[in-house]
């Protein structure tokens, strides 16, 4: 098929431009001034020649995690090895025994300490190999580059330059960061995931230039020129300033433009870009950190012992060379057959001192072996077969990506039994990246019998509480009922029974039933079309009907199934679109103006395709925490469809739409206390003459030029979004890896802290929190966030000062806690901690933290997450252990006194810059409570043991 055909194919789902929020060309904003430091970098599009020189010259596109190259590593290892102040010493005794004042052979002093530092060079040097291999994987992955007069041609990604113009194809990953000039839909954007960079599984859609849309094939780039101008490297994910100067016109340039590395291309055939930053200057890689030389506590220690034994071992010798001065000077002229025939500069019985000085050298090599040089020798040989164990341990293999646990660095194998605090990434280490609708609230009445994870996690520890206790199950107390369902108001004993009895083995019984992903709904009384014989049987099929139509996804056919998946840019809408599909109401076909539902269930018995025409998208941003569609049915009728945040919704419903408000904020509250993620439905019809009014203030606002663009585009919204009718609520669950709360659990009872730095929002993390454990019911959350009348004032000081307060605040409130059983949960936001880690909070911050049970820090950057690692390194002195799984995580896993790496399906960033490797995050658990405890015990005992040995 020709990229044209493939053009044309693709041109019907374009709606997802957003036009209208789009900035046409015509309408753009005066461009951005680049005076001063911070914005002098200059790309000249297709030019790629113009940039392998100076003063224009960037670095190159190659990418390197190793510790050493062939140029440093003897340099930089021989440095570490003699770090080792036992290896310092010996090699200055080697150096004394190749005097004549030496005891005995130079060999017997040289040969040891070669072996001993050889074999750790040689260690290092493989470890170090292998992260080379790794780092070649990706530079050697291939990427369509523009080789002039139209012609595109494959390059490895490391000989890619600023400036070369690349076409990146569906499911791959971009090489390097790119202006984005067009794709295979018509208005220029595309679909990108960027889990790699912040962890979130959602898609994010990018918009190129208008100007840029007729670069639309390969051949098209035989006289592409452009020019530029932006901001200088930074680790900045968000954020991008430039201007784009093309055919004498210049356009400003936003973050909406912009492809970074290390995010992949999804739902889009192909885009054109052109690279801007290359290699260690790309935002991912100035995220990340130099790989750090990590030394394990009881090595410290041992250092510190070695001084001790020098000082010891000098005394020694000092007191011996006093001795035998003294007996030269007084007593050899009574020992006359004692005396050497010819005396030497290094023993002359007339001159005592002077031979008490080299006498004292003689003695520091002979007592030399105070300092034991095999006991490094053989605490290597132990390491390297404790790291194999590990690479062994069966308990560790993960069946289903055939990923084995490794030990990157033996190193820091003991180190692992001395972890304190645990810092750990969200989505794809804590997570699956799975969004399961499970259950719902429609028309005031709850729908859905299963039960989430956080239930299954509550119910198994009564089920354990009662074998402890020896109570009979008659005598516990019954425990409220999660879902509502008036079939299930059973009273009595034999209800709690049934209950607990269900919760328990629901789990087992989904294993006989057909898995739908995306879909863990239980409830005979919407499935199959029985829907419709419900008491609210229209407000239900208006429920179905917002869920398939409110969305900004793209249908895709799967032709091995014959249905359609969805490509979301949340991963709750993916979720609410299979549940519609399962209902009865298939989300099938999108084009420029409307989607296409086919609706199953309906009166005549038969299957029709309905078309809803988009008028207007309302989209979901963190602040706003709603999304709406403004859609025209086929009878002419115009309807607003509306979703968002509970309390969002509830204080814009009209007073006849207050129906079902009070039993659906009951359900809500069922939902959220099983760590349920809640959205609520909600909708207003409007007359012709109303829309027309408002979408010509609308329009008015959209193409307005300015600074307040934004703030007039949300006020216009805002006031469409009022007089709302409630119609029901969302409860979808985000599915935790497998053994995750019982790996947290296993955790907190070893003593270690759980610290989740994660970039989603708050309110996912929070819910995940009560799925995994984190976060318990009863335990005070104290929030940490921006005060939005603070934000208004001028300066930060204002903002520092209120948050200055919201921490002391908190602290003294744990203080006079009278509770002694009381448990706290802290929770903060990017923005706000971007302030706390300042020089003259962070210890106040970290003091607050130490005092919590739990820490959750929310849409925080790559960079932050370093920053809090050795903010708690350095604060508390203890033993850090960050684990992750992407990109995002590599600066933390740096910073670490370990860094552990999750080997996923996506990228291999997180674990070539760890310490250890693991497929799963419950591999945590026998990583840490069992072979850092064997290791750190065995070292302990191999060391006494020998050293009491070698001393008899």
């Amino acid at each position: 098929m020709t990229r044209g055909r493939i053009r044309a194919k693709l041109r019907q789902s374009h709606l997802y431009t957003f036009t209208c929020f789009r900035q046409d060309t015509a309408d753009a904003e005066v461009p951005h001034s680049f005076d001063g430091p911070g914005f002098s970098r200059i790309v000249y599009c297709n030019q790629p020649q113009v940039h392998s020189k100076k003063p224009l010259y960037y670095t190159s596109n190659n990418i390197s995690t190793t510790k050493y190259n062939i140029i440093t590593f003897l340099p930089k290892a021989i440095f570490e090895q003699f770090r080792r102040v036992a290896n310092l010493y010996f090699l200055l005794a080697a150096i004394l025994s190749l005097t004549p004042v030496a005891p005995f052979s130079a060999v017997s002093m040289i040969a040891p300490l070669a072996f001993v530092v050889g074999l750790s060079m040689a260690k290092e040097a493989l470890e170090d190999w292998r992260r080379f291999i790794q780092d070649m994987k990706v530079n050697t992955r291939k990427a369509s580059i523009h080789k002039g007069n139209g012609v595109f041609g494959f390059k490895p990604w490391q000989r890619i330059r600023v400036g070369d113009v690349v076409k990146v194809e569906k499911d791959q990953f971009f090489p390097a960061d790119l202006l984005l000039l067009s794709s295979s839909y018509d208005d220029g954007i595309c679909y990108v995931e960027t889990m790699n960079l912040d962890g979130e599984t959602n898609l994010k859609v990018k918009r190129s230039l208008e100007v840029t849309l007729p670069l639309e094939d390969d051949g098209t780039f035989n006289d592409f020129r452009g020019t530029i101008k932006c901001e200088d490297p930074n680790p900045s994910l968000y954020t991008f300033v430039g201007n784009f100067e093309y055919e004498r016109q210049v356009y400003p340039l936003d973050p909406s433009q912009i492809l970074l590395r290390d995010s992949k291309l999804r739902n889009t055939a192909y885009v054109y870009g052109v690279v801007i930053f290359t290699g260690h200057d790309s935002k991912v890689m100035q995220n990340a950190t130099q790989s750090p030389s990590k030394r394990s506590r009881i090595e410290r220690k041992m250092d510190q012992i070695i001084y001790i034994l020098f000082t010891l071992l000098v005394v020694i010798s000092l007191i011996s060379s006093i001795g035998f001065a003294v007996k030269t000077k007084y007593q050899m002229p009574d020992w006359w057959y004692l005396q050497p025939n010819n005396t030497t500069n290094f023993y002359n019985p007339k001159k005592p001192a002077l031979s008490g000085i080299f006498h004292l050298v003689t003695a520091l090599i002979l007592y030399g072996y105070l300092i034991p040089i095999s006991l490094y020798v053989s605490i290597e040989v132990v390491k390297v077969l404790q790291a194999t164990f590990i690479n062994q341990d069966i308990h560790m293999y993960d069946e289903e990506t055939g990923n084995t646990a490794q030990a990157r660095t033996s190193n820091l194998n003991e180190e692992l039994g001395q972890v304190d605090t645990i810092l750990s990434d969200k989505t794809g280490t804590l997570t699956c990246n799975q969004m399961d609708f499970l259950k719902c609230s429609i028309a005031g009445s709850a729908y859905g019998s299963g039960s989430s994870e956080v239930e299954l996690a509550a119910a198994k520890q009564m089920a354990i509480d009662l074998e402890e206790q020896g109570n009979e199950l008659s005598n516990f107390p019954m425990h409220k009922n999660s879902t509502g369902d008036s079939w299930n108001d059973a009273s009595g004993l034999g209800a709690t029974e049934i209950e607990l009895e269900t919760v328990v083995t629901s789990k087992d019984e989904k294993e006989h039933k057909h898995v739908i992903k995306g879909f863990s709904f239980e409830d005979i009384r919407l499935m199959g079309g029985n829907w419709s014989k419900e008491p609210n049987a229209d407000v239900i099929e208006l429920f179905l009907r917002i869920l398939a139509v409110c969305h900004t996804a793209i249908p895709e056919r799967n032709e091995e199934i014959g249905g359609f998946n969805y490509e979301a840019e949340s991963p709750d809408e993916g979720s609410f679109l299979v549940a519609a599909r399962e209902f009865g109401f298939e989300f099938c076909k999108r084009t420029h103006t409307s989607v296409h539902v086919r609706e199953r269930y309906v009166s005549s018995g038969q299957p029709v395709e309905r078309e809803y025409q988009i008028l207007n998208l309302l989209e979901f941003t963190s602040k706003r925490k709603r999304m709406s569609v403004i859609v025209r049915d086929e009878d002419g009728q115009i309807f607003l469809l509306c979703k968002g945040a509970d309390s969002i919704i509830f204080d814009r419903l009209a007073k006849n739409g207050r129906m079902y408000e009070e039993a659906t904020t009951r359900h809500l509250n069922e939902y959220g206390e099983s760590g349920l993620r809640t959205l609520a439905l909600a909708y207003k019809k409007l007359e012709e003459s109303e829309y027309s009014a408002w979408n010509s203030e609308f329009m008015k606002a959209k193409t307005s030029i300015g600074p307040d663009r934004d703030a007039m585009l949300e006020r216009v919204s805002d006031a469409m979004e009022r007089e709302l009718i409630l119609v029901g609520a969302t409860a979808v669950e985000d599915k935790l890896q497998k053994g995750v709360p019982q790996c947290i659990d296993k955790l907190a009872q070893a003593g270690l802290k759980l610290w989740v730095l994660t970039g989603d929002k708050m309110e996912t993390a929070i819910n995940i929190g009560f799925a995994c454990s984190l976060l318990r019911q009863g335990m005070k959350q104290i929030c940490i966030t921006l005060n939005p009348d603070v934000q208004t004032q001028d300066g930060k000081e204002a903002v520092k000062e209120n948050i200055l307060m919201q921490i002391t605040n908190a602290s003294q409130m744990i203080k006079l806690e009278k509770d002694p059983h009381a448990a706290f949960a802290l929770i903060i936001d990017g923005k706000t901690l971007e302030h706390a880690l300042a020089d003259d909070m962070k210890y106040q911050f970290l003091g607050l933290a130490v005092d919590c049970a739990s820490v959750i820090c929310c849409r925080v950057s790559p960079k932050q997450k370093a920053l809090v690692t050795r903010l708690v390194k350095e604060g508390t002195g203890k033993t850090t252990l960050a684990i992750g799984d992407g990109a995002n995580d590599v600066g933390m896993i740096q910073e670490a006194d370990i860094g552990v790496g999750i080997s996923g399906v996506e990228g291999m960033q997180a674990v070539m810059a760890s310490d250890f490797s693991i497929a799963q995050f419950r591999f945590l658990e026998r990583l840490l409570v069992v072979h850092g405890h064997w290791c750190y015990k065995r070292i302990a005992q191999m060391v006494i043991t020998k050293e009491c040995c070698f001393d008899v």
